[in-house]
């Protein structure tokens, strides 16, 4: 058996991005282990078991260049719920940047948000609307 376990996520941060990442949009915090003076382990996860994001703070001015634009603009990651208008409330209540409205897909319904450092998500509500 083979799974995507992490995915690095390159940050400005690390207590900044726990805060925004558990406290907005309610991931757990999974690890936080100190490697060195300047580097930790942090894992974050939306849970039940998905794949994590490594916050990993960004070192020199090429990864710094990479925060918020790790994929040239493009969606970088797909979030999926059961719970969709709660964790859209959830966005709005926090002011998190809308950057495409809810709207119905054939695989359900799917908004586009901005995070923190500017990475474009789908969040994409796994139930499938029926006409």
């Amino acid at each position: 058996m083979r799974k995507l376990a992490h995915i690095a996520l390159v940050v400005d941060d690390y207590d900044k991005a726990i805060a925004y990442y558990t406290g907005v949009l309610g991931f757990e915090l999974i690890q936080d282990e100190t490697l060195s003076e300047t580097k930790r382990w942090v894992l974050v996860s939306p849970g039940d078991g998905s794949c994590q994001l490594l916050l990993a703070r960004a070192v020199g001015p090429l990864q710094e260049q990479a925060i918020g634009n790790q994929t040239g603009g493009r969606v970088f990651l797909f979030l999926h719920t059961d719970t969709f208008q709660q964790d859209y409330d959830r966005l709005l209540a926090h002011h998190v940047e809308i950057v495409r409205p809810p709207e119905e897909m054939p695989y359900g319904r799917v908004l586009v948000f901005r995070d923190i450092y500017g990475n474009l998500w789908d969040l994409i509500g796994k139930e499938v609307i029926q006409d």
